[in-house]
């Protein structure tokens, strides 16, 4: 007797239909998978026998082979272990085998048989209502999200209720997909911060253009703190842009609990120790690294010079062309990385560099290897340069600043200016652009950051062109004396 079921394999973001084939047949009883399926999918045998048993039904005592189709395609992870449970049951004549057809199923089977969530539930479900399914099966945990993919997403707590619902003998509910409002979350405020202006100024900049932004200065002048108040000041996502950010974080397996859609501008901060397969995605079979996961929002590396150097190398081609191309031995995916870099540094190792008030007490040799970590194609990635001096005692003792509230209203503004109106520059302007070019260290790539930002500038200003004052603002956040010198 042979029964199939549907699930799907995800590679990099792209699901790939999965037949599972269950066969049983008469002689010495065992349990075999095939199908090129890596160590947790071969351990589903336990599972799943276990899993039925929990659920007093009935262990088929015959030779049972179960092939994952197509058998080149790689199988990894947890998530068969329902659809191979289910597909047995059906070849055991248990569950009607017309009735499974009709639905995908994903999920991990705990011993006593409860059906647990697995990552990336969505691109699952994606694929699924792409190759016809209007049903699937999975985990209660995880039934909002595959409900956000247009299809019927039944949650099932057990195994018998997958199998009761299956007979007919249970009706069970779709999940209805959660409402984008309820999955707004607060970010911090900036109205925490306390002086500081140029460093705000930069900063509803760089959210209103969706510049890079490197803050420069002596520790404890609030360069973090600043920074990580960027995801506050930017727009919600989209429906369209949460289900690909969604997607991102769900197969990575970072979704919080609760909430299965990801509507505010996602925030990722490494460790300085990270590798650069964990900040631009890799492994045997390829995942998405922090890169992705900031995509649509922000990626904070502080204290840059402290990461690797092939680390921060990496990240020059999605600052570039907005996605990851990742080749492994298992396999090939494109992950999408279009993100908000901002960087965080001292001016020197000690930190006493640009402080009046603490003597520098570096060799020249120590702020060169400090200064190497960072190339210049890399610094000529960021379009906003920013030198944070130590607030004076007069600023910290005042109130805090404007909030995040009408700072975000102002860059909501003018990104609606940067898309609706074209790019003009008056001659004055592109005369200043050309003599900068002339007198500074600014490459082409630089020349184009500098034109994006004095448009961004504009728009905040409200006006319909680029005048010269907003090129000269721009041109400030590209001077080298920003910078450590070597």
């Amino acid at each position: 007797m042979v029964a199939r079921a549907l699930t799907h394999a995800l590679v990099g973001l792209e699901a790939r239909r999965v037949e599972v084939e269950a066969h049983l047949q008469s002689g010495i009883p065992g349990f075999a998978i095939v199908g090129l399926a890596d160590r947790a999918c071969q351990e589903a045998k336990h599972r799943v026998r276990s899993g039925i048993a929990s659920a007093s039904l009935e262990w088929p005592n015959k030779r049972i082979t179960v092939n994952l189709a197509p058998a080149a395609l790689r199988k990894e992870g947890s998530g068969y272990d329902l659809c191979i449970a289910l597909a047995v049951l059906a070849a055991s004549r248990q569950v009607p085998a017309d009735r499974l057809w009709e639905h995908a199923a994903v999920g991990e089977l705990a011993l006593d048989g409860r059906v647990r969530p697995v990552g990336g539930t969505l691109a699952l479900a994606e694929g699924a209502r792409r190759h016809g399914l209007r049903r699937v099966l999975c985990a209660a945990e995880s039934a909002p999200e595959a409900g956000l993919a247009g299809i019927e997403a039944f949650p099932v707590h057990h195994l018998a209720q997958a199998v009761a619902y299956l007979r007919g003998e249970e009706t069970i509910e779709p999940a209805e997909p959660p409402e984008l409002e309820e999955m707004l979350s607060d970010a911090p405020d900036l109205a925490d911060v306390r002086g500081q202006e140029r460093g705000r100024r930069a900063l509803e900049l760089a959210a209103a253009g969706g510049h890079n932004l490197l803050l420069v200065g002596p520790p404890g002048t609030g360069k973090t703190m600043l920074a990580r108040r960027l995801p506050g000041i930017l727009p919600p996502l989209t429906r369209e842009e949460a289900l690909e950010v969604t997607r991102i974080h769900s197969v990575a397996g970072v979704l919080e609990a609760g909430r299965p859609l990801v509507m505010n501008p996602p925030f990722r901060a490494p460790h300085h120790g990270v590798s650069a397969a964990a900040v631009v995605g890799g492994g045997t079979i390829p995942r998405p690294g922090e890169a992705s996961l900031a995509h649509r929002g922000v990626l904070l590396l502080d204290e840059m010079p402290e990461f690797p150097r092939n680390v921060l190398e990496a990240l020059r081609q999605p600052l570039e062309d907005g996605f990851v191309a990742v080749s492994r031995v298992g396999g090939a995916a494109i992950f999408p990385a279009r993100f908000a870099l901002v960087g965080t540094m001292n001016m020197c190792p000690c930190g006493g560099r640009g402080d009046p008030a603490v003597e520098c007490r570096c060799s020249v040799q120590r702020i060169a290897s400090y200064r190497e970590k960072l190339s210049r194609a890399l610094l000529d990635r960021f379009d906003l340069v920013v030198a944070m001096p130590r607030p004076r005692a007069v600023e910290l003792a005042a109130a805090g600043g404007e909030p995040s509230a009408p700072v975000r209203e102002r860059v909501i503004a003018a990104r609606a200016r940067l898309a609706a109106l074209p790019a003009l520059r008056s001659a004055a302007a592109t005369e200043l652009l050309d003599r900068a070019v002339e007198k500074l260290p600014l490459s082409g790539r630089g020349r184009a950051r500098v034109a994006r930002v004095a448009r961004t500038i504009a728009a905040l200003a409200g006006s319909a062109s680029v005048e010269t004052e907003h090129l000269a603002e721009a041109l400030s956040y590209r001077s080298p004396r920003e910078l450590p010198a070597a």
